[in-house]
């Protein structure tokens, strides 16, 4: 029995510190009315690439590569050469016998042994899955604690915290006796109430090493890998917000109790057993000796990645002259880096040349948090490493309606808050399906023809249909507590042209976000605007073009030296990234005299729609003729896993004025950001670029490779099989761990990888000296490159990759190697 004795601060205080660092590895997750995506390696980028991989996959198994048979395929197709290989073995000191390669096979793809946890060796003792059960028991709890709102019931004591609700529920919970573990409740009721002294009393069964305990730690966390990343992200907003997180102490907490408390309940063979094995967390040498076995695999990645290198050098061999679009076009259209909007840009440049574009992360430099009307609290419409710097009330134009349209939500919401609580209700529920089942037999055709969305983007749940239809109202920046006041419009209009790479602004300037459109899926935000929060784009799109259309603002501008010319007018959009078509907000404000020059430009985007479509279409491998209607109907078809292929693929960020990639075809697979060095005085934009657009453009990629390589602990698995749990996130099938990361409909088509992984390649035209002095002072963006995650390449003013990144702040040229 575990002892009652009770532990000093003093004592518990190393365990914090070991548990803190654990718990630093584990990568935030963001619910599913934010999907938004992060490097899942978050808290490792101080290590090198290859040395993080052999460490999972030693404690844990997961894979940060595919099979080796990958690979060797990729050799004999011709998209791996074998110079990449021999190149990737020689700076790694060893010698490529490609015939040996191709003879072994998957002979290097076989799985290391775990570390040892109780429930493991439990396990292996008499062969039924305690770590499943473990796991399943703490995901059930936790769907319970963490419920936003889906369950009719929640746990108890949830105002109490994490570890004490948990505890308060499983002293009474007789499923872990039932299932054999005799005494569960009555060892756990005997636990200090708090978590830290609770860990210090589960130590004195479980007696791992001290050496070895953030291994262990860590090992434990990630038996549930997905409620471990949910409460790291609470962890994180409380660290954005100035406070100090341990929520994620508190669930390591329950998983060393359990551990603890297991141990206890079984008989003398686990504990002999786990006396031996608790001993391998102090063998790291044997551990990573372990991990060796995987080396021939990160070889092979690395191939794969110098081959990427070699094309995107061999693309930009001859250099791109330095010309413009036109020395004065009729109009500029500002998209986000996203790699989709890649492919509408160059086709919007081939349907009119007289409009030029420009790339700029997607929230233009807006952070912002969006309050529809009706309303209390908005949802943050920035990245994630930001902070909402204002909040933007929606408006109808007047208070009358603004009034009407608020009073129509909130009786909306009471509604289908009655309606929910008479379908789930312990009586109510009989009552629901027999009598009022048929009732929705009109809808359940509908939804299946396409005619109407069997369920509501989780960007707009809560909103009834007069809200959705009122999709262009104007959101009014003013100068009140409420709105924007004027200094901080004047700044953020100043920062955002800087960051634009805008020194000569067309008659006309689109500033366009972009969201997506899609029913039945659970990660619809996931297509939306990362750089907005995980939403559309569309408020920051107003918002920008409000505060760089307001005279006054201009005015203070001019006196800066910043000219935006009278006839300049910004005119906010949106694309739909799955149907390709783009919207205009207030184009209606525009003069009659000008609505000519409007109508023009209306005319390219649709004919850009067009040619993305049929773009798209290819990759969809769907019939030309059809193309422009199937995809359509994708974003309307309850049954479609794959209504687009969003940032699959994503492989390279580049960072150069438009001209160095206008009219080469990047396949939707680069971002681009506008950016021109030689205006860009004491290079601040350079370092905003550096700390912010590519390290977010590194987690999108990261998230894409690990959803990849190791689907199963990253990515979601089989989106057909998801059910959403607590309103947060999916489980795949009934039981099992919050999954994270993306679903395989997401990277592969049933026949061949979509997204093939890579990691990110940066190219940057900008001094080499500059970028030196950018990774010097960000430590964390210098760990990126060193290590490996990001491998960074400088343009020269030629428009050719001239230089590639080392390490430590040395380059290359890259005909040297």
């Amino acid at each position: 029995m575990i002892s009652h004795e009770t532990h000093s601060q003093a004592n518990s205080i190393p365990y914090v510190n070991l548990m803190s660092e654990a718990s630093a590895r584990i990568a935030p997750l963001w619910p599913l009315d934010r999907f938004v995506a992060v490097n899942p390696f978050l808290g490792r980028t101080d290590k090198p690439f290859e040395e993080v991989a052999m460490d999972l996959y030693r404690k844990v198994g997961i894979q940060m590569t595919l099979p080796a048979a990958y690979y060797l395929d990729q050799l004999r197709m011709g998209k791996i050469a074998k110079g990449d290989i021999e190149n990737a073995y020689r700076a790694a000191g060893k010698a490529a016998e490609l015939d040996a390669l191709l003879q072994a096979g998957t002979e290097t793809d076989k799985m290391a042994p775990l570390l040892p946890t109780v429930a493991l060796q439990a396990t292996n003792l008499n062969g039924k899955d305690w770590t499943r059960f473990v796991v399943n028991r703490i995901s059930q709890w936790a769907a319970s604690y963490f419920d936003a709102g889906q369950a009719g019931w929640t746990a108890t004591f949830r105002d109490r915290g994490i570890f004490a609700s948990w505890k308060a529920d499983a002293s009474v919970d007789l499923s872990a006796e039932l299932t054999g573990l005799s005494d569960f409740r009555k060892i756990i009721k005997a636990l200090p109430d708090d978590p830290t002294e609770a860990v210090c009393t589960a130590m004195e069964v479980l007696n791992v090493p001290t050496e070895g305990l953030v291994n262990y730690f860590e090992r434990l966390l990630y038996q549930t890998t997905g409620w471990s990343a949910h409460v790291a992200r609470l962890d994180w907003e409380t660290r954005l917000g100035g406070g100090q997180p341990s929520q994620l102490n508190e669930l390591l907490a329950i998983h060393v109790c359990w551990e603890a408390a297991m141990l206890q309940c079984f008989d003398g063979k686990l504990s002999r057993k786990w006396a031996l094995e608790r001993n391998t967390y102090s063998h790291t040498d044997a551990m990573l000796e372990a991990s060796k076995e995987i080396a021939e695999r990160l070889l092979l990645q690395e191939a794969k990645d110098l081959a990427m290198q070699r094309s995107l050098i061999e693309r930009f061999k001859s250099g791109q002259p330095t010309k413009r679009v036109k020395e004065s076009p009729k109009a500029q259209a500002v998209f986000c880096i996203d790699v989709r909007s890649e492919v509408f840009r160059r086709n919007l440049e081939l349907a009119d040349p007289e409009i030029e574009t420009l790339g700029f992360a997607g929230f233009f430099g807006f952070p912002i948090s969006y309050i529809p009307i009706g309303h209390e609290a908005g949802k943050p419409q920035c990245p994630v490493l930001l902070s909402p710097g204002v909040a933007i009330h929606e408006h109808m134009g007047d208070a009358k309606s603004d009034a009407t349209v608020a009073h129509r939500r909130k009786l909306v919401q009471q509604l289908k808050y009655l309606w929910k609580g008479f379908k789930s209700g312990a009586v109510s529920c009989f009552s629901f399906v027999s009598p009022l089942g048929m009732t929705f037999l009109p809808k359940l055709l509908s939804d299946s023809f396409g005619w109407t969305r069997p369920v509501p983007h989780p960007d707009t749940v809560g909103m009834d249909k007069h809200q959705q239809r009122l999709k262009g109202i104007r959101l009014e920046p003013s100068s009140d507590a409420t709105g924007i006041a004027f200094e901080q419009q004047v700044a953020l209009a100043r920062n955002t042209l800087k960051g634009m790479s805008l020194h000569q602004p067309a008659p006309f300037v689109l500033i366009i976000g972009h969201g997506s459109q899609s029913v039945n899926n659970p990660h619809a935000t996931g297509y939306d605007c990362g750089a907005c929060g995980g939403h559309s784009g569309e408020a920051n799109a107003k918002v920008a073009a409000a505060v760089l259309n307001n005279s006054k603002v201009r005015e203070r501008l001019t006196a800066e030296g910043i000219n935006i010319p009278k006839e300049t007018v910004f005119i906010a959009g949106l694309h739909d990234t799955t149907t390709d078509e783009v919207s205009l907000f207030d184009d209606h404000l525009i003069p009659e005299d000008r609505s000519a020059q409007l109508r023009e430009i209306k005319k390219a985007l649709d004919k850009a729609g067009h040619g993305t479509r049929a773009e798209r279409g290819l990759r969809m491998a769907l019939n030309q003729k059809e193309a422009h209607h199937n995809i359509m109907e994708r974003a309307r078809d309850w049954s479609q896993t794959r209504h687009e292929w969003g940032l699959a693929g994503c492989s390279s960020f580049i960072i150069a004025p438009r001209e160095r990639t206008a009219g080469s075809d990047l396949g939707g697979q680069s971002f681009l950001h506008n950016y021109d060095w030689q205006q860009d005085e004491g290079f601040g934009v350079l370092e905003l670029i550096m700390t912010a657009p590519m390290v977010v453009t590194s987690w999108i990629n990261l998230q894409y490779y690990a959803s990849t390589v190791d689907n199963h602990v990253f990515g979601s698995g089989n989106k057909t099989l998801h059910n959403v749990t607590a309103g947060i996130g999916v489980l795949e099938g009934q039981s099992g761990d919050l999954r994270t990361g993306l679903p395989w409909q997401a990277i592969h088509d049933g026949e061949q990888y979509q997204h093939e992984p890579h990691r990110l390649n940066v190219i940057i035209e900008a001094p080499i000296s500059a970028m030196n002095t950018v990774l010097e002072k960000h430590g964390s963006v210098k760990d990126l490159c060193d290590n490996r995650w990001i491998f960074l390449m400088a343009m020269d003013e030629n428009g050719k990759i001239a230089h590639r990144y080392k390490g430590n702040l040395e380059w290359e040229e890259v005909g040297e190697s």
